[in-house]
């Protein structure tokens, strides 16, 4: 393997901190969930206002479904994060999170005209940081330095040395 140079060992150190930072911030949105059993996307859910709010509508008025979607949406948002944390299936876990980010930001996306009352953190037309955070999973899905410094790195390894059985 050839040595990287100074700038190239920079761009994957920053891409692996990427990674790690926004799966920490995934993973520890999932734990937050499943250990506050009383959490809901009902607010989130009541607040849709775009293209999606008539499915919205839809899983708020069956309690069931509204029940499975909590449950996936805790659960999902764990084991993505701890594939970007660990660095393990890097690409699934990053194109999982960039779609999981890309239908929060459409079910209430900062358009003008929309009233935003899920944002307590800042004032936002049409770019926030639901949309950055995808486009940057979606960035690590396909640059492949950000799978190196994680268990991707001992994954891809094994198979290279692993034998052949055919």
């Amino acid at each position: 393997m050839e040595k990287l140079s100074n700038q190239m060992k920079w761009q994957q150190g920053t891409l692996v901190l990427l990674r790690f930072l926004i799966g920490w911030h995934i993973l520890y949105e999932g734990i937050h969930k499943l250990l506050h059993p009383e959490w809901s996307a009902l607010a989130f859910l009541d607040n849709a206002q775009w293209i999606f709010s008539g499915i919205a509508n839809w899983i708020i008025s069956n309690p069931g479904i509204l029940n499975i979607v909590d449950t996936m949406n805790t659960w999902g948002l764990i084991l993505i994060g701890l594939g970007l944390v660990l660095g393990l299936f890097t690409r699934i876990a990053s194109l999982a999170g960039c779609a999981l980010l890309l239908l929060y930001y459409l079910f209430n996306p900062p358009f003008i005209g929309m009233e935003n009352m899920g944002s307590i953190e800042g004032n936002y037309l049409m770019v926030n940081k639901t949309l950055i955070e995808a486009v940057c999973l979606l960035y690590i899905a396909f640059t492949p330095l950000s799978r190196h410094f994680g268990l991707d790195m001992l994954r891809l390894k094994y198979h290279q040395t692993a034998p052949n059985h055919d």
